[in-house]
């Protein structure tokens, strides 16, 4: 007889069919508790890499600003550093920033590094070179919270940490807050590198603006001013720094015939904390230091070529230093170092509600060449950064603008595609972060 239990066929028992789906449910669940927990650490440190990125790259940018208005002063590196350590700190207290406030822990000198350098490629040090003009800020390990990383951790994975990196320096730009005011230059002297900018010698003295019976470059009734809107308001509010006015290398700019000495002056003179006619300090604040020579500077054109006199001896320029006879004058170089100690919270003689590079003027340099005429369209070379030396007199023949030409200052537009070695109104921005003393860029940049 066949034996019936060999001729049925075989099948698993409900009872057996689920201890199997019990197992993989098991693991099902497994795998997806450890994917959670990898989303939940992941984008926690997504988020905090985000957060802590933003807050090095606003520490860098406050602290090359600093560097811009510090350059020189013996105490630049440190007050740079502590400029973007604070930046740093204050970003870390911003609302959401709990756990990034809470490993700096009121000590941001342990957890970030700041360096300095010449060159954006580097090498950055600290101090850093007595030319330096760009910061790099580094926080190169901040441990985060875990949550389910612990147990990863326990098979070998890396803490649980990001790191930043960030480098922000100077950058040239187009300025729109110029002057209405213009030079004429030689379009075949431009070399910054020797300290010639279109045949101006940075440094050197120089008249801006001829009062009325002088000559001017491009033509008689000209007094290089230029046409950026109607009337002398117009001259007032755009010398007085509130002209919105942008141009670019190439363009045209209409020259403007008359002297307007008191819409001039009036607008000029706010920057030194003089007020006179409808400006006033709450538009208009004063420079940090206002301080200048007494008596002025003064213009003698009763010889050929005129010549600039201080209590009747010619004025002469030794590297940006002003002297007449054995008097000195202040000059660039004083009020760079007097400006220095005002930000660095060193100095006397600081305004009070002061603004940084208020006496600095943004200014075209125009080519004139064959040009001449009371309302002239002259091509733009560039723009030069004009340090005014005294306040301006409000009429009469002593009405010129003295100045020094210098290779850099602030400047309020975009910056340039081509920033290394150029000259005149300079912006911050952010660079990548390069390996020391090459171009290869760093892997967390």
């Amino acid at each position: 007889m066949m034996n019936l239990r060999i001729q049925r066929p075989f099948t698993a028992t409900p009872r057996r069919q689920g201890g199997a789906v019990s197992v993989l449910m098991v693991i099902a669940l497994a795998v997806i508790a450890t994917m959670a927990a990898l989303a939940l650490d992941g984008g926690h440190m997504m988020l905090n890499k985000t957060r802590l990125q933003n807050a090095v790259d606003a520490a860098a940018l406050s602290g090359a600003k600093t560097l811009l208005q510090v350059e020189g002063a013996a105490n630049m590196a440190s007050v740079t550093r502590t400029a973007a350590l604070n930046t740093l700190t204050q970003n870390a207290n911003a609302t959401g920033n709990n756990e990034l406030a809470t490993a700096i822990g009121g000590n941001p000198g342990t957890f970030a590094v700041v360096e300095l350098s010449s060159s954006v490629y580097g090498p950055f040090s600290y101090p850093g070179p007595a030319n330096a003009k760009y910061v790099r800020v580094s926080v190169p390990n901040y441990s985060l919270t875990t949550f389910f990383w612990g147990v990863i951790q326990s098979f070998g994975a890396v803490n649980k940490a990001v790191a930043a990196i960030a480098t922000a320096g100077p950058s040239p730009t187009s300025p729109c807050d110029l002057a209405p005011l213009m030079v004429c230059g030689d379009p075949t002297k431009y070399d910054p590198a020797a300290g010639m900018f279109w045949g101006f010698k940075f440094g050197d003295l120089q008249v801006l603006k001829t009062a009325a019976g002088n000559s001017s470059p491009i033509g008689p009734g000209n007094f290089q001013l230029l046409d950026f809107g109607s009337g002398g308001s117009t001259v007032r509010d755009d010398l007085a720094g509130g002209g919105e006015v942008c141009r670019n290398v190439g363009q045209n700019v209409q020259t403007a015939p008359g002297n307007k000495v008191g819409p001039t002056s009036q607008g000029l003179n706010t920057r030194f904390g003089i007020y006179n006619g409808p400006v006033s300090a709450s538009d208009y604040p004063p420079d940090l230091v206002t301080t200048s020579s007494n008596p002025a500077i003064t213009y003698d054109d009763s010889v050929n070529p005129p010549q600039m006199k201080y209590k009747g001896q010619t004025v002469v320029s030794s590297s940006g230093n002003l002297t007449a006879g054995s008097d000195a004058i202040f000059d660039y170089n004083d009020w760079r170092t007097s400006t220095a100690a005002c930000v660095a919270g060193s100095g006397s003689g600081c305004q009070s509600g002061g603004v940084f590079e208020r006496r600095m003027l943004k200014i075209v340099v125009g080519d004139c060449t064959g040009k001449q005429g009371g309302s002239t369209s002259i091509p733009v070379l560039g723009f030069g950064c004009y340090y005014v030396v005294q306040p301006m007199s409000g009429g009469g023949t002593d009405s010129q603008i003295f100045g020094q030409f210098v290779k850099e200052c602030e400047g309020d537009n975009v910056p340039s595609p081509t920033p290394a070695n150029d000259s005149g109104p300079q912006i911050i921005q952010l660079y990548k972060t390069y390996i020391n003393g090459s171009g290869t860029p760093s892997t967390d940049s």
